[in-house]
């Protein structure tokens, strides 16, 4: 098939990328000159376990393009992606003036009948916007399907290529059909490709985050509350999560969740509600949770330290928001260190990957350290924020000699606590005060 997909951010880069895997010629559009530049030299603006190796090998055979030329994209393809950002407005509600304006571009360029696919995550009745702004601009027939992501930074490549479901929202079964046809190579495995109206699916995006945010909230309360009681969250996550009802995923407790898209999801599913005359209290309650969650860090160290952390030293392991990104967008360590700086601590930090967009956050307020083991050298205490794969096992001996104070604050629960006990750590999990 001969597909554009507008905007080479996250998105639309792994959705460009994966499209062209399966033999489709495609092309990505950005009307940023400078990205799509470095894209077509090979320079890749996010970092995505995977993404590189396989934008240049399908650049090599032609397969994926990358242009700033929407009029040229727009008449080449007969399935057009918009994938730009739909940033949050203060009120919380999804600014869609991204979606509009591509939405017009693509009626002053479409030579005849398209299928316009909105990747976007965007509110409810959004499908008929664009659908709206296109028919103003156009005689020609145009579908928009809504098809909204579930890719997890980290693991994009694997999701979307290996799709727990893919959901297509339309009202034309012929429109379906073909969606269902791309779509074909990527559910071998008979993983459903679901078909509802766009409102459902446009829901489904939004219902889908804010459960997930929703279970990490109530783990977190669940854990905050095993410290009181003497209780280990760990032992209580395995007993529940082996409920099949329950099931494992997402019962991880620790510092609150960051990133792109739970906040910003979350945000603008209060504010439809809120247009609607709904008050999702549950909601509410889940941003209020993960607010008090990314403190707790801090309030553990000062419980321990007092409040005053004048002349202490701070190793802080992970800057970005979850693991194999370098994503930092609302991350639970840039609070952590917020908090830590405002009560007088020195802060040195280490990340495999976002520590260049850490910089661009915290500047020089901190030293950012070479490797792990660096940033230990003299540290009163060492806070993990970020469970990166390279901090499970670290030799806990090397980090009591560079320690001046063997203190662990485990903001993931990643270490285990009766081993650094024995080995002479001062060890503080979230709920595992047991």
């Amino acid at each position: 098939m001969h597909i554009a997909v507008v905007g080479s951010g996250y998105v639309g880069l792994v959705a460009a990328t994966c499209l062209s895997e399966m033999g489709n010629d495609v092309i990505c559009v950005d009307k940023d000159s400078k990205k799509i530049e470095n894209l077509r030299n090979g320079v890749i603006p996010i970092y995505e376990p995977g993404l590189e190796p396989m934008i240049k090998r399908n650049t090599t055979e032609g397969r994926l393009v990358f242009t700033t030329d929407i009029a040229g994209a727009v008449k080449k393809s007969g399935i057009i992606f918009i994938a730009v950002g739909t940033p949050p407005d203060e009120d919380g509600s999804a600014d869609l003036k991204h979606v509009l304006a591509v939405a017009s571009d693509i009626a002053r360029y479409m030579d005849g009948s398209r299928i316009v696919v909105n990747k976007s995550t965007v509110p409810v009745g959004t499908a008929e916007l664009v659908r709206e702004r296109i028919m103003e601009g156009t005689d020609h027939p145009v579908h928009v399907v809504s098809n909204p992501e579930f890719l997890k930074e980290g693991s994009a490549i694997d999701d979307f290529m290996k799709p727990d479901r893919v959901v297509i929202g339309t009202d034309s079964p012929e429109v379906a059909e073909t969606m269902k046809e791309l779509y074909a190579p990527f559910v071998r495995t008979n993983n459903p490709i679901l078909v509802m109206s766009n409102r459902s699916a446009e829901m489904t995006k939004y219902v889908a985050n804010s459960l997930l945010a929703t279970r990490i909230s109530f783990m977190n309360e669940v854990a905050n509350m095993c410290d009181v009681v003497e209780a280990d969250v760990q032992d209580v996550r395995i007993g529940i999560g082996s409920d099949s009802r329950i099931g494992p995923s997402f019962l991880f407790p620790g510092a609150g969740f960051g990133g792109s898209c739970f906040p910003k999801d979350i945000r603008a599913l209060l504010r439809t509600a809120a247009e609607h005359g709904i008050d999702l209290k549950i909601l509410r309650a889940v941003t209020e949770v993960n607010t008090a969650q990314k403190k707790i860090l801090v309030k553990k160290i000062k419980n321990h330290f007092g409040d005053d952390l004048s002349g202490l030293r701070v190793a802080v392991w992970g800057l970005s928001f979850k693991p194999s990104t370098d994503d930092v967008r609302e991350a639970p360590a840039l609070k952590v260190v917020d908090g830590l700086l405002e009560a007088g601590a020195s802060v040195t930090a280490y990340d495999p990957q976002a520590m260049e967009n850490a910089a661009l956050v915290l500047g020089d307020r901190i030293t950012y350290a070479g490797s792990a083991y660096q940033a230990l050298e003299g540290a009163d205490a060492l806070v993990l924020v970020t469970e990166w794969m390279e901090f499970r096992e670290p030799d806990f001996a090397r980090m009591a000699k560079l320690m001046k104070q063997p203190v662990i604050f485990d903001g993931r629960n990643l270490f285990n606590k009766t081993k650094l006990k024995n080995l002479g750590f001062t060890y503080y999990g979230i709920g595992r005060n047991a």
